[in-house]
């Protein structure tokens, strides 16, 4: 298969709109997975997330009241989450699968309940979504060789969402090394004794971290419904809540590498749809089956091969308890 500039440029831009959601999941991740909290539930938060968001929008016809409404649902089931896990050292896995099993069903339920379409909202007029932007100047070099190219195509084009998950990405960083915050995020993850020794709280920091995270899900999942598409459909963040974890493994629970992750993912699912219907020599046409399952093929190639590898917080997944 021959690939021109245009054609790898189409490519790589959607490589960063499939990766958007991911990006947002796995700076989830890190931040739970940094106070020493596992958060199986990204997946039910990216899907409660998407179907909040499509559901305000399709009520109120304002794309920024879903984004709110998709937030605070996030935050919700942080909180429960939370109560399962910190406040009540119940096993941080089984607290989070039992999130994740719950949204399945409730988003079909209420979504049946509300709107009558078998559990899908309506579609979404362009005034409720958010649609892409073209950046300054795009319009003026667009004809500039190369540069002009990249800039139109990969660059500008984007919705507010999408450039957003990368200033997340930066803010995640800055919060995590180079603030007093952070350093107390990072160190209720390796030891949460000494933390507790010197005053300072482990539940309330753990808390945060999880309420920051469920801000990110909340964000990703209305990237999913209401940017990326115009209505929400049954189960479908398709995993990508476990594709942000194993990207986050994958990158050592840190930001930029697990962006780069994210990347790798974003990419192998864009190739996947570029080579729908090709023809390989010798082999014949790639079965359609086989490219959709190559993200997900990744996934448990990465968490079998390199799970073992890589050093998780200490305290990753212990629940503390306070010495009397």
């Amino acid at each position: 298969m021959d690939l021109s500039l245009n054609d790898l440029l189409s490519i790589l831009s959607a490589t960063i709109r499939l990766s958007t959601p991911l990006i947002f999941a796995a700076m989830a991740g890190i931040f739970s997975e940094r106070s020493g909290v596992v958060d199986i539930s990204l997946e039910g938060k990216l899907l409660a997330g998407a179907f909040a968001a499509a559901s305000v929008a399709a009520v109120t016809g304002s794309a920024w009241l879903g984004l709110g409404a998709a937030i605070l649902t996030g935050m919700a089931l942080s909180l429960v989450h939370g109560f399962a896990s910190i406040t009540h050292k119940g096993d941080q896995v089984v607290s989070g699968v039992a999130i994740n099993i719950i949204v399945s069903g409730l988003t079909v339920v209420l979504g049946i309940a509300w709107f009558h379409r078998a559990g899908q909202t309506p579609t979404l007029p362009s005034s409720a979504r958010f649609m892409s932007i073209k950046l300054p100047g795009a319009d003026a070099i667009s004809q500039v060789p190369f540069l002009g190219e990249i800039y139109t195509k990969l660059i500008s084009g984007h919705n507010l969402l999408v450039y957003l998950a990368f200033v997340c990405v930066g803010l995640t960083y800055w919060i995590l090394f180079k603030t007093r915050f952070g350093l107390r995020l990072r160190a209720v993850g390796e030891n949460p004794k000494a933390v507790d020794t010197a005053g300072i709280s482990v539940d309330f920091l753990r808390y945060r971290a999880i309420l920051i995270g469920g801000i990110l899900t909340g964000i990703g999942g209305t990237y999913i419904s209401i940017a990326q598409n115009a209505s929400f459909t049954r189960d479908m963040s398709a995993g990508q809540g476990y594709i942000a974890l194993a990207a986050m493994i994958f990158g050592k629970w840190k930001p930029t590498p697990a962006m780069l992750s994210c990347f790798l993912f974003g990419f192998l699912e864009a190739l996947s749809m570029r080579l729908q219907g090709v023809v390989v020599p010798f082999l014949g046409e790639v079965p359609v089956q086989l490219i959709q399952a190559g993200p997900y093929i990744l996934t448990v190639v990465l968490l079998a091969g390199f799970v073992g590898r890589a050093i998780a917080p200490k305290a990753d997944g212990v629940p503390y308890i306070k010495e009397r």
